[in-house]
């Protein structure tokens, strides 16, 4: 018996522990991003995605509208000196990781608009079955 109190104060620091972390690193929050993206188009619900990733809806969301890193655009930016046709070619390669971002951004906006569609439906078809069942 004293095992199995030891076992559940264990596992409950582990919670509290996990509970405390409050930042992620880039680097996890856009695998999580990736992976949620994967679910989403599995069908998943917005909130099994979050429980899925251990994290909020809330910040699953935030997430997901923060605008990307701008990694790359340094990238392009840096490589521009080198000539003029680098330089023209950074311009265009800045303009499409431009284009590319806000385009991530609206099909991002589009699938939370469509999760949300899709869970008040669910929930809607489960309250009629219920006033169905309950009129029998």
């Amino acid at each position: 018996m004293h095992q199995n109190v030891q076992q559940m104060n264990m596992k409950g620091r582990m919670q509290t522990a996990m509970a405390k972390k409050k930042r992620h690193s880039r680097v996890e929050i856009a695998s999580k991003l990736a992976q949620a993206n994967d679910l989403a188009t599995q069908g998943k619900l917005q909130s099994e995605i979050a429980r899925t990733l251990g994290v909020s809806v809330m910040t699953l969301h935030r997430w997901r509208k923060a605008p990307p890193e701008p990694q790359s655009a340094f990238v392009a930016t840096h490589d521009m000196g080198l000539s003029d046709r680098t330089s023209a070619g950074g311009n265009r390669i800045a303009e499409l990781q431009l284009e590319n971002a806000r385009l991530r951004r609206l099909v991002t906006d589009l699938l939370l608009e469509k999760i949300k569609v899709e869970e008040a439906a669910q929930s809607q078809k489960s309250s009629s079955d219920g006033r169905k069942r309950a009129s029998r």
